[in-house]
């Protein structure tokens, strides 16, 4: 079990960080081959423009590792996580010590627009459109327009689009301008 995850994560650590193209002519055909068909079963990390942070790339892998474990309300653990519950439990791993609400959150990241947003920034769900208002939700941000987070209404951690959420997300980082 644990030679898996880190199998997995060597594997993530790769594709992040190299192009699936490059993968086929620098590794051999055995290691391409396994690598390229473990890549296909995962869902992208969009990392577009300059070369993004280390501590954000492990960020938005580790936490896909994490999809399928159960949401409970206010739950900070494995056993199961609520949304800020998961986004503290994953920074905490890169020590990195943040707040426990996702309203606490927001108030303590600095904000970043979502051209500026990393994989592993956070994602900011807000009551309207006004990005002051109280924040009720918060995801970790992969890339485009998806993130994982813990969700009441799957029962579970998910990889999930946010588009439903309009006008009413803002993004932000601990780590970069």
């Amino acid at each position: 079990m644990r030679r898996t995850r880190l199998a997995r994560a060597a594997l993530t650590a790769l594709a992040i960080s190299v192009p699936t193209a490059g993968l086929a002519v620098g590794a051999t055909a055995g290691t391409a081959s396994a690598a390229v068909a473990w890549q296909a079963q995962q869902k992208p990390i969009v990392v577009e423009g300059r070369h993004r942070g280390p501590f954000n790339q492990h960020v938005a892998a580790y936490v896909r590792h994490l999809e399928g474990v159960p949401y409970v309300y206010g739950g900070t653990t494995r056993a199961g996580f609520d949304c800020s519950g998961l986004t503290q439990y994953v920074y905490r791993h890169y020590r990195k010590r943040i707040e426990r609400t996702a309203d606490e959150q927001f108030r303590e990241f600095r904000r970043i627009s979502r051209a500026r947003a990393w994989p592993g920034d956070l994602v900011f769900f807000h009551v309207d459109s006004d990005s002051g208002s109280y924040v009720y939700h918060v995801g970790v941000y992969e890339g485009g327009g998806h993130m994982v987070a813990a969700s009441s209404g799957a029962r579970r951690v998910i990889w999930e689009s946010f588009a439903w959420a309009g006008d009413t997300v803002t993004f932000g980082t601990i780590t970069h301008r």
